[in-house]
């Protein structure tokens, strides 16, 4: 009437764990690319905000300073950001500046030699299609 258990019915059999490790692994192969995918947009997100930030202050400073500024240096050094963002590289080094035109130069300015945008020195494609370097 009382019986022990034999070491054969303790643990898992091989085709058990098996069986239990397949199923991990076709749950990960599913979750993995929607994984991926969210880092990506995630990263072109925090892309966009940071062109939009870079563009709005360089229209600013040439706004109050009546000239455009010479690098993303300056908007730094005159208090207009905390510190370069990175591009979608990065690395803050890889910003690609728009030389100025004049095109928003006003009345009072003399000087239009500077930068009037900046874009991604990425050459990668987007998950729009388009690449990082033309936004």
């Amino acid at each position: 009437m009382n019986r022990r258990a034999t070491g054969r019915n303790r643990g898992f059999t091989l085709i058990e764990m098996m069986v239990v490790i397949s199923i991990i692994l076709i749950l990960l192969s599913v979750a993995m690319p929607i994984y991926n995918h969210s880092v990506t947009r995630k990263r072109e997100e925090v892309l966009r905000r940071n062109l939009e930030t870079l563009n709005q202050t360089i229209f600013q400073y040439t706004q109050d300073k009546q000239k455009p500024p010479q690098s993303l240096g300056d908007l730094k050094q005159a208090g207009y950001l905390k510190s370069v963002p990175e591009d979608i590289t990065g690395s803050v080094d890889t910003w690609v500046p728009e030389p100025g035109d004049g095109s928003i130069m006003t009345l009072d300015q003399t000087d239009a030699s500077g930068i009037v945008a900046v874009h991604s020195g990425s050459n990668q494609t987007a998950s729009d299609g388009t690449v990082y370097s033309s936004w």
